[in-house]
């Protein structure tokens, strides 16, 4: 009988050990997704106007990017020095997103991008950015760039795939005409 009972209390504390643990990592995860989010939004709050962040540097990389897959990128201003230095930063995106809507520019999110080629020239492993690990794209691509590490996050616009999926199908270009001037339209 007490055998029965030990082993009873035994069981119910591994099972609460185990529980425990499994929240604990629930925990840290959301977190790290709470803090590079919280990140991306103090580092661009700034960049919620178009032309400020054509002052700092950004400019007119493509159209807008709607996925092979359900959702969009949005239109992307990227600043080239940023995407040349080899190295990734939290503070400092390489691109910024933005949908077309209501004849304006929304910043939706950023996309940290690192050449494949500088990256790997000083570093062993894929990059990684406060516990995110970056997507690989090769070359060549639907972009005409050479091989990239990418990671998105869509810190201004709620993302139903999830805070660093590529795609967001809560983004659309519908509203994005190819016109010029569109580019030039502040929030």
């Amino acid at each position: 009988m007490k055998r029965k009972h030990l082993l009873q209390i035994g069981l119910a504390v591994l099972a609460l050990i185990v529980l425990t643990s499994v929240a604990l990592a629930r925990s840290n995860s959301m977190a790290a997704t709470a803090t590079l989010a919280e990140t991306v939004r103090q580092a661009t709050i700034r960049f919620k106007d178009v032309e400020a962040a054509k002052k700092a540097g950004y400019g007119l990389l493509h159209g807008c990017v709607a996925g092979p897959q359900e959702g969009a990128m949005g239109i992307h201003f990227a600043n080239g020095d940023l995407v040349g230095d080899g190295e990734v930063d939290a503070q400092h995106p390489e691109a910024l997103l933005y949908e077309p809507k209501d004849g304006k520019l929304q910043l939706v999110g950023v996309e940290y991008v690192v050449l494949a080629d500088s990256w790997n020239a000083k570093h062993k492993t894929p990059p990684v950015l406060m516990g995110q690990l970056f997507n690989y794209a090769s070359s060549p691509n639907r972009y005409g760039l050479p091989a990239f590490y990418e990671l998105h996050v869509w810190a201004w616009q709620n993302n139903p795939s999830g805070m660093f999926a590529d795609w967001n199908p809560s983004v659309s270009c519908e509203a994005y005409t190819g016109d010029p001037a569109m580019q030039s339209m502040g929030h």
